[in-house]
């Protein structure tokens, strides 16, 4: 199983109305789970492919999960079609 929030301390800004992470995504992996840091970014590992935004809802999904807030606070700013993405998590506060 992944390490949860509470397990590790991730790289962040704290913005007015959250966080902003820097994500990198391994798209068609055995489990999809937070794989750890690396160069203040976090790595996510994902079972879905990276075509037609799969890999995408796959990682809203899982940071739902993560940090117990709906889907609809997770908002990927930067990176749609890379591996390396800048995203706002709206209504967290690490």
């Amino acid at each position: 199983m992944g390490s949860t929030k509470e397990e590790m301390d991730l790289p962040h800004t704290k913005v007015k109305d959250g966080i902003i992470i820097q994500v990198k995504v391994i798209p068609r992996s055995s489990k999809k789970e937070i794989a750890g840091v690396e160069d203040n970014t976090i790595k996510i590992k994902l079972t879905a492919p990276p075509v037609e935004g799969a890999a995408n809802e796959q990682l809203i999904d899982l940071l739902s999960e993560e940090f117990n807030i709906k889907k609809s606070s997770i908002i990927i700013l930067k990176g749609e079609s890379s591996r390396h993405k800048t995203v706002k998590i709206v209504g967290v506060n690490l």
